[in-house]
């Protein structure tokens, strides 16, 4: 009996080891194996009738592999990234993946347009998951990201900067205790991974509860672009991608001395007094417990105090504002086993970042 056209192309495929994906949805786009495609998924309008919407970029790949989504600006002042996943997308090896790249780097368009934190009606999307069609406006644009854009993924990566002047040293906050996820986490290739408990309402928790193994990137400052931590970003999302098998093979992580760190807990240090604030501890430093962290005086130059370290640990993020008010935290210590560990693990994280562009 004389082959169909289809079923020999079928039979090419497997032959070859070449068996397509099939086509999926998502946002209302039925996206074929091997497609390319731009969504504008619309969210609510703003009160002058101006149309809003949430841009999503889909790389469906031809072979099967886990479906992510990669997610900056659920903060909308943290802008480091959108960068990030600008970047990742102008690569070529990222356009021949196995599975779904689902990229989207502006979630919190309300905010990012208007440089903040927040959402216009003062809400924290961050905390509004998995959020309500009926609610708030930020309710209903987590309900819209979690419903239409992620749902069916398997992992997530959510994007995140230092908030209000201060800066976060590249790093990535999981639930260690999930083998897996730990296993994500080590993958990303930053200096220090914390055990961080989810938060009610957060982006992180409603994947979770979907059965999506997510993890925070933290790197930089809020409204600012710092390179290496944007370059720290894109290599650690390449590496998860090549980790899990979407770019080449599933890759096997053996332990190196690049290693991340891992710190099951961490303590802000606030402000003893209030007044002009000079610190001389820059990320990734090493602070030993009692040690002098930085003086805090009155414009004048009197009445200096001493900030003093009650713990001893890695610095993971820091105050760039000088001014200070008494019980501002003003510098953010993890806790990791052996002080000693802290100065190679930079050495090396900075190194290879280096090399690595």
């Amino acid at each position: 009996m004389k082959k169909t056209h289809l079923q020999a192309k079928t039979e090419q495929r497997e032959k070859g080891n070449l068996i397509l994906q099939e086509s999926i949805h998502i946002a209302g786009k039925k996206i074929d194996p091997g497609k390319t495609v731009f969504v504008n998924v619309p969210v609510a309008k703003l009160y002058t009738s101006t149309a809003m919407a949430m841009p999503v970029h889909i790389i469906h790949g031809k072979q099967p592999g886990p479906r992510i989504f990669i997610c900056g600006a659920v903060h909308g002042d943290e802008i480091i990234g959108t960068e990030i996943i600008r970047r990742l997308l102008k690569l070529k090896k990222v356009n021949n993946l196995k599975g779904t790249l689902i990229a989207v780097p502006v979630v919190n368009v309300y905010a990012f347009e208007r440089h903040s934190r927040y959402s216009p009606d003062r809400r924290d999307l961050n905390r509004c998951f998995p959020g309500l069609k009926t609610g708030s406006l930020t309710s209903q644009l987590a309900a819209t990201f979690m419903s239409r854009i992620i749902k069916g993924c398997k992992y997530g990566f959510d994007l995140h900067a230092g908030s209000n002047h201060r800066a976060n040293l590249p790093q990535i906050r999981a639930d260690i205790e999930d083998p897996d996820i730990l296993e994500l986490a080590k993958a990303f290739r930053v200096p220090v991974v914390i055990n961080s408990a989810v938060r009610e309402g957060s982006l992180r928790q409603s994947a979770l509860d979907q059965g999506i193994k997510a993890l925070i990137y933290e790197a930089g400052e809020s409204l600012r672009f710092d390179e290496e931590a944007i370059r720290a970003g894109v290599r650690g999302l390449l590496s998860v991608m090549t980790h899990i098998g979407m770019i080449g093979p599933p890759s096997v992580r053996r332990k190196s001395k690049g290693d991340p760190l891992i710190a099951e807990s961490t303590s802000w240090i606030r402000a003893p007094a209030s007044g002009i604030l000079e610190m001389k501890y820059p990320l990734g430093a090493t602070v030993s417990k009692n040690s002098k962290i930085g003086v805090i005086a009155d414009p004048f130059g009197r009445n200096e105090k001493e900030i003093i370290s009650p713990v001893s640990g890695m610095v993971i993020g820091r105050l760039n504002l000088p001014l200070v008010h008494k019980g501002d935290a003003v510098i953010h210590i993890a806790h990791v086993d052996r002080l000693k560990k802290i100065a190679p693990a930079i050495e090396e994280f900075k190194g290879s970042i280096t090399k690595y562009f």
